[in-house]
């Protein structure tokens, strides 16, 4: 059966009656846009053999001149000077040059500035034209210096706050007359709470602060204590230099000095500020009048790994001082760990010196402090031997608190404390407060300072010291290093008082007798040394002559039994009468003056003939 005829189709429409077709439908706009017309082969063949337009191809040479040519149109619009800053930068290209003749320089400094009158206050907080300057200012005439300085005066604080502008301000202080000082420090008045904020400006303020002298110091840091002093210039006297006598002094409120000075130093401490002796003064001056809480405050607030930036100055060490000694065990923690690969620059520092020993004197973690402080003093041992500041936490180990070590202001500095925080009764605290000023050179202060120094630290000294020093193995090291330095820390200024201290065992015998075998060992070192015959004619003086190593060679005999016996015995026995003159009597005369009788049994049979024929004299 044969299949139906698909329905769904659609069938051609008829032809209409008539034998007319239907009238066709106009195409529209839009179908001729989606019919294109059909192209033939043909024609598609004749439009490929067409020939392209010639298009030039430009070099990468020519594309980056455009480019250039292009960004400095930009420049051109975006700076006012921008030509000018050209002119300078090859200006200061030739003048800044090593080999140039001093009168080319002159000339071409002489030029630039010429270029530049009147519109420096513009063009200096630009980079190059910054630079420009700062050669000018350094190799110009005095009068042209001073038309520099007529010209930028009026703009010194917006200037001070620029990050390029800032360092042509600091070149005009370091060449500034002492007029032009004081006209800059003058100018200050009133901004230097603001300035100290700035990141920038503060630079320009500790630089004033450290050129100017004790009445330009005080101006400055009185801003910071009072609104009165910041308003009215005339109420500053340099008479006063402690905040405790200005308040006395004026009658300020307290109470108004506290707030003031929170809301001015909180700022500072915020942005982490920390480097600048100015600020490390403005807070001490302020722990001295803070009450309990304001005081605890700040010392957790400094108890950072931060405050290690803020010990290289006088102030700042005794800051340092003052965190460590009213610390928690958790702020002291922060602190030493804070210090990790840096011990070795802090010993080397003057005043960050007295932080380690401060350090070492109160915290109780010993473990702590081996870990970090003492492994990494080992390290640099040799060096901190012979340098003068390296080698006092040594020392401190060694013989704690002495005054041969130590000057009167260093030892009132590690006894100093915070008034409103410190433990003892008031009359101690009166004593710590005025060995603080520099004024401790009674007899009494060892003791007051002795007992400051390890306040906040529960253990007991000895044992602390035996740990650090004994049990840690720095001891051992400490000898060796000495054996092997032996001649050269004998012959130092700084290295002989190390030597000294390690040969006679440290305070309270503290080596002895767990290492009474190497001390020994060194004390046989320095008697073989000195055993050396006296070479006539050597450039080099002998132990026993010269100046640092025969007073060091008779302190020991006068103070250590032991080490006479062996240096009579390896270096003198039979020899006496050659060294009885000169520098090397003063060794000699040692062996009878000691108090050891041992000694004196020793020696008396060949000493005592020198002295009864007047070729030895004995001191009184």
């Amino acid at each position: 059966m044969a299949a139906k005829p698909d329905d769904s189709k659609k069938r051609k429409h008829a032809p209409a009656a008539g034998g007319k077709s239907a009238p066709k439908k106009l195409k529209s706009s839009t179908d001729k846009v989606l019919k294109k017309p059909h192209k033939s082969i043909k024609q598609l063949g004749d439009k490929k053999q067409q020939p392209k337009p010639h298009v030039p191809v430009e070099s990468k040479r020519e594309r980056r001149i455009q480019a250039k040519e292009l960004a400095e149109a930009r420049k051109k619009k975006r700076k006012k000077h921008y030509t000018l800053e050209q002119e300078l930068a090859s200006l200061w290209e030739k003048m800044r040059t090593r080999n140039i003749a001093k009168e080319e320089r002159s000339r071409l400094v002489s030029d630039a500035l010429k270029k530049m009158k009147g519109k420096i206050p513009e063009i200096a907080s630009s980079h190059v034209s910054s630079r420009v300057l700062q050669t000018c200012v350094k190799h110009c005439t005095q009068d042209e210096r001073n038309a520099v300085f007529v010209e930028i005066r009026p703009h010194f604080i917006t200037l001070a706050t620029n990050t390029y502008a800032v360092h042509l301000v600091t070149k005009m202080l370091d060449n500034a007359s002492k007029e032009q000082q004081a006209q800059f420090i003058s100018a200050l008045h009133g901004h230097v709470a603001t300035l100290l904020r700035h990141m920038v400006g503060s630079l320009v303020v500790e630089h004033a602060y450290q050129l100017g002298n004790a009445a330009q110091k005080q101006t400055l840091l009185m801003e910071l204590y009072s609104p009165e002093l910041q308003l009215f210039k005339d109420l500053i006297s340099a008479k006063e230099a402690r905040l405790v006598d200005v308040i006395s002094n004026l009658q300020l409120q307290k109470g108004s000095v506290i707030r003031h000075m929170t809301s001015v130093l909180q700022p500072i401490m915020e942005k982490g500020i920390l480097d600048h002796s100015i600020i490390h003064r403005a807070l001490v001056e302020y722990l001295t009048i803070a009450d309990k809480t304001s005081a605890a405050e700040i010392i957790q607030q400094l108890s950072s790994p931060d405050l290690v930036r803020m010990i290289h100055t006088k102030d700042g060490s005794k800051i340092g001082i003052f965190c460590i000694k009213h610390g928690s065990a958790k702020e002291r923690k922060k602190i030493i760990k804070g210090m990790k690969d840096k011990v070795g620059k802090v010993a080397r520092d003057k005043c960050g010196a007295l932080v380690l020993v401060s350090i070492l004197s109160i915290v109780d973690d010993t473990k702590l402090l081996s870990k970090v402080i003492i492994r990494e003093l080992e390290g640099i041992l040799k060096e901190l031997l012979s340098d003068q500041n390296g080698r006092r936490p040594l020392l401190q180990l060694l013989h704690p608190n002495s005054s041969r070590h130590f000057s009167p202001d260093e030892l009132a500095a590690l006894g100093s404390s915070v008034p409103s925080l410190v433990t003892k009764s008031p009359s101690e605290v009166n004593e710590t407060e005025t060995s603080g000023l520099g004024e401790a050179g009674k007899e009494d202060a060892d003791v007051t300072e002795s007992s400051l120094v390890n306040e906040g630290g529960k253990k007991d000294p000895l044992t602390r010291r035996q740990e650090l020093l004994v049990h840690s193995g720095l001891a051992e090291k400490l000898i060796d290093a000495c054996c092997e330095m032996a001649e050269e820390l004998l012959r130092s200024n700084f290295g002989k008082d190390v030597i000294y201290e390690v040969a006679m065992g440290g305070a309270d015998s503290i080596l002895s007798p767990t290492l009474d075998g190497k001390l020994e060992t060194l004390h046989g070192v320095i008697a073989s040394l000195a055993a050396h015959p006296k070479m006539e004619g050597s450039d080099e003086q002998h132990l026993f002559e010269d100046f640092h190593s025969s007073r060091t060679i008779r302190k020991l005999i006068l103070d250590s039994p032991s080490f006479a016996c062996t240096l009579y015995e390896k270096a003198l026995k039979g020899k006496c009468s050659i060294w009885a003159q000169g520098h090397s009597a003063k060794v000699i005369s040692a062996l009878l003056e000691t108090s050891s009788a041992m000694v004196h049994k020793l020696v008396k049979k060949e000493v005592q003939p020198l002295v009864d024929d007047g070729i030895l004299k004995l001191a009184k």
